[in-house]
């Protein structure tokens, strides 16, 4: 009792409560300056970045690389509206089947639940190799040039998987389940109605993590698709940013090619960036919103 009265009066103090404003404050501020020098940088003029350098302001205001990005709209559109139905897909699914592989594997009355887990565990240290790779996937399997080899190829991760296993064994009771059992529920019932609400704060956390995965992976593009309708906007604009490595060095015996360089890339990463920034803030919510249904339950 008295150690809630004491922990009551600290949180309300004024004086605690300045200094942890300011803390989060500081740091918050320190987080966010880079960002802030990016998308400065990405509003300067070519010349401006190679004479002063980088500052939190432009110091002279260019759309030059953002028009040299968008010489070709459609592409650019066609890469967001790839990359949004790889993300969106992939992630739902790979949440959805990861929560299965971690609820199964959860479930002390699996047969061979310690082997399964040990095959899982065995392929994050070994592997077959990329050329075996590539072949099942493009010849054995076909996936080459389809969505599906863009939502697959990336979408189980075991670390995730095990994780998700050790939050239900702490978060849902095994009472809970004998019980609904008894009631007449089966195992995939269990899973949708008791098992899918009580790990919101898991789901929310890997959730996010697969997102960004999905959004930055260009590296499957590369290597499974050639058609200009299934490129994502990571690798079109690594496409853009290899072209103009290349153009650079052909200015070095050229004198008439000149186009942004350092600009190019900080107004490339606003682009590959402002829509998970504008987006996040909504996935927060339910994020926190998920840590606060934990909470409760605990």
């Amino acid at each position: 009792m008295s150690s809630k009265t004491a922990d009551h009066k600290l949180d309300s103090a004024p004086i605690y409560t300045a200094i942890a404003y300011t803390l989060v404050a500081v740091i918050a501020l320190i987080c966010v300056l880079p960002f802030i020098v990016l998308v400065s940088g990405a509003f300067s003029s070519e010349s401006a970045i190679l004479k002063h350098g980088y500052w939190f302001w432009p110091r002279d205001f260019s759309l030059e690389a953002f028009a040299f990005i968008f010489r070709y709209p459609e592409d650019l559109f066609a890469g967001y509206k790839v990359s949004i139905i790889v993300t969106v897909a992939g992630t739902t699914l790979s949440l959805f089947i990861s929560m299965m592989a971690a609820y199964v594997l959860s479930r002390k009355d699996l047969k061979h639940r310690n082997a399964l887990s040990f095959f899982l565990f065995f392929t994050t240290l070994f592997n077959g190799g990329l050329a075996p790779y590539y072949i099942w996937l493009s010849r054995n399997l076909h996936l080459s040039n389809t969505y599906a080899v863009l939502i697959l190829a990336p979408m189980f991760n075991v670390m995730y998987i095990l994780i998700l296993r050790s939050f239900i064994r702490e978060s849902v009771p095994e009472p809970l389940i004998e019980s609904a059992k008894i009631d007449g529920a089966g195992d995939f019932r269990i899973f949708l109605k008791i098992v899918l609400p009580l790990t919101k704060p898991a789901i929310a956390s890997i959730g996010v993590f697969t997102a960004l995965a999905y959004w930055n992976d260009w590296w499957t593009a590369m290597m499974f698709t050639n058609k200009d309708t299934l490129i994502p906007l990571q690798y079109l604009l690594y496409k853009m940013l290899s072209s103009i490595n290349l153009s650079a060095a052909m200015s070095q015996h050229v004198s008439n090619l000149d186009m942004p360089k350092e600009t190019f890339k900080l107004a490339m990463t606003v682009i590959a960036t402002g829509p998970i920034v504008l987006v996040f803030p909504f996935v927060q919510k339910y994020f926190v919103s998920g840590i606060t249904i934990g909470a409760v339950k605990g």
